[in-house]
């Protein structure tokens, strides 16, 4: 009698094998939070030799571009500061 309980727990414990070894869609990938300052690079404005007006014209359109950008970086910057104590 006491191979049957034995061969009953093994062909239980066979049974249950197979289920754990199934194929199963892969869990979705966590979405990342970043909690951190914003990247600053430099503000850099490129030099220019214009030879004519429509010289001018491109380098001052590609300067006041180059001062935009730059200043939306500022302006990020001084928003993600701490506010002083003092306002």
């Amino acid at each position: 009698m006491k191979t049957r309980n034995c061969a009953t727990g093994l062909l239980g414990l066979c049974l249950t094998l197979p289920a754990g070894c199934s194929s199963v869609p892969p869990s979705p990938v966590p979405t990342l939070t970043v909690s951190a300052c914003p990247l600053v690079v430099p503000c850099r404005l490129s030099p220019s030799s214009p030879r004519s007006n429509g010289d001018l014209l491109e380098a001052l359109e590609r300067t006041e571009a180059a001062w935009a950008e730059c200043a939306a970086q500022v302006d990020m910057v001084y928003r993600h500061q701490p506010a002083p104590n003092n306002r």
